[in-house]
C-alpha cells in the first residue's frame, strides 16, 4: 500500500520533468533527509525520522529511498488511498487548514450554444440568458446536506456583554418617532448592563458571579430584556473591546471583571467600603494601574537638557497615547519645567 500510494515522485536527477521540480530542486522537499529521531527545524517544519537501514522501494524504474509521504497505517490500510497526514504546531497551518469554513459555495460558471444539424456551435445571441452564474455541489455534499449532517457548529455558546456608564446607554428608536413617544417606551431605562444589576437583587447566586462570569448560568432574554436562570449550563460572556484612552469606559470595563453582586455602578466603584470617585480611582485602589511615576521622572530627566517646548510635545505625545494614569497629577508635578520659557516669550 505504501509503494502504490505514498511514494512520491519520483523525481530528482532521475526525472527533472516532474511537475514538483523548481529550478532544479523539488518544491516539496524531496528526498527527506535521513535522521534517527523527529524533529522541528528552525522554520518550524518537522522533520520525521528516516532511518537509513538499507531498504528501498523502486517505483517507476527508479530506486527511491526518502521519497515516502507522511501517512497514517490505519488510515491507509483502512482506505487504500493517498491520505498525506502530517504533525503541525504552527498557527498558521490551522489556519490553512480551517479557512475553508468561510470560503462559502464552489460556484460554476456554465454557457449553452445552439448547434446547427451539421454539429457546428453557433454564437450565443443572448449573452445574459446563455449564461448562468450556479451554486454547484458536490456529490459528497449533496448526500452530507439530504442527510441532515451539521455543516458547522459553536461550542461553548459565546454571549456578547455590552456594558456602559451610568446614564450613556444606547437607545434605538426610528428617525420619525416622537420624542413623548421615545422616552415614555419602558425600553430606555433598560439595558444589558442594567438589568445584571436588578438580577444581583433578585437571585442570591447572581451575586457570586461577575458580570462576565454571569451567562454560566444565566440566560439573556432579549424580548423580556431580564436575567433568568439558565436550564443549560455552559455558555461563556465576553466583553466588549474598549482602548485604554476611552477614559472612565476603559476603567470601568477593568472593574467589571472582578467586582462581583454590584446593584449600582457607584457599586463598583466601592474598594473595601470606600467609595471612590472616578472609575480610574478606584482601579488605582485596587492595583489595576501603575502609577506614573516613570513618566514623571523622565520628563524631570529631559528638563535638564531638553527645551520647555520639546517637553511639551512630549507631553502632549503621551496624553494622545492615553498611557498617562493621572495626567493632571503629572502636570502638577512637572508644570515648572513643561512652562519654563513662558516668562521669556512674553518678554
Amino acid at each position: 500500500a505504501v509503494k502504490e500510494h505514498m511514494i512520491h515522485g519520483p523525481c530528482g536527477l532521475a526525472r527533472k520533468s516532474t511537475p514538483c521540480m523548481v529550478d532544479g530542486k523539488c518544491s516539496k522537499r524531496f528526498p527527506k533527509k535521513f535522521v534517527d529521531f523527529t524533529t522541528v527545524d528552525n522554520e518550524g517544519y518537522p522533520r520525521y525520522r528516516c532511518r537509513d537501514n538499507g531498504m528501498h522501494i523502486e517505483k517507476n524504474g527508479v530506486v527511491v529511498h526518502g521519497y515516502v509521504v507522511p501517512h497514517n497505517r490505519k488510515l491507509l490500510m483502512k482506505y487504500g488511498a493517498h491520505i498525506n497526514v502530517e504533525w503541525r504546531n504552527q498557527s498558521r497551518s490551522i489556519k490553512y487548514l480551517f479557512k475553508y469554513v468561510n470560503r462559502g459555495h464552489d460556484r460554476v460558471t456554465a454557457s449553452f450554444y445552439q448547434t446547427t444539424a451539421y454539429g457546428e456551435i453557433e454564437k450565443p445571441i443572448d449573452e445574459i440568458n446563455m449564461f448562468y452564474d450556479c451554486r454547484y455541489v458536490s456529490s459528497c455534499e449533496a448526500a452530507w446536506r439530504l442527510l441532515g449532517f451539521e455543516l458547522q457548529y459553536k461550542k461553548p455558546s459565546v454571549q456578547r456583554l455590552s456594558f456602559h456608564l451610568k446614564g450613556e446607554h444606547n437607545i434605538v428608536f426610528e428617525d420619525d418617532d416622537p420624542i413623548d413617544v421615545v422616552l415614555n417606551n419602558p425600553t430606555v431605562n433598560e439595558s444589558q448592563f442594567l438589568a445584571w444589576m436588578e438580577a444581583n437583587k433578585m437571585y442570591p447566586e447572581a451575586r457570586k458571579l461577575t458580570y462576565v462570569e454571569a451567562p454560566k448560568i444565566f440566560f439573556w432574554n432579549k424580548t423580556e430584556r431580564v436575567w433568568t436562570p439558565r436550564i443549560r449550563p455552559g455558555c461563556i460572556g465576553r466583553l466588549s473591546y474598549v482602548p485604554p484612552n476611552a477614559g472612565d469606559n476603559y476603567y470601568l470595563r477593568c472593574l467589571v471583571n472582578v467586582v462581583r453582586g454590584a446593584t449600582f455602578h457607584e457599586d463598583y466603584m466601592k474598594v473595601e467600603d470606600v467609595q471612590h470617585m472616578p472609575y480610574r480611582d478606584a482601579c488605582y485602589a485596587r492595583g489595576f494601574l501603575g502609577d506614573d511615576r516613570e513618566y514623571i521622572d523622565g520628563i524631570t530627566e529631559a528638563s535638564q537638557w531638553a527645551s520647555a517646548d520639546s517637553l511639551r510635545r512630549m507631553f502632549a505625545s503621551l496624553l494622545v497615547s492615553g498611557s498617562l494614569g493621572k495626567p493632571d497629577e503629572i502636570w502638577e508635578r512637572c508644570w515648572q519645567f513643561l512652562s519654563n520659557d513662558v516668562l521669556h516669550k512674553q518678554r
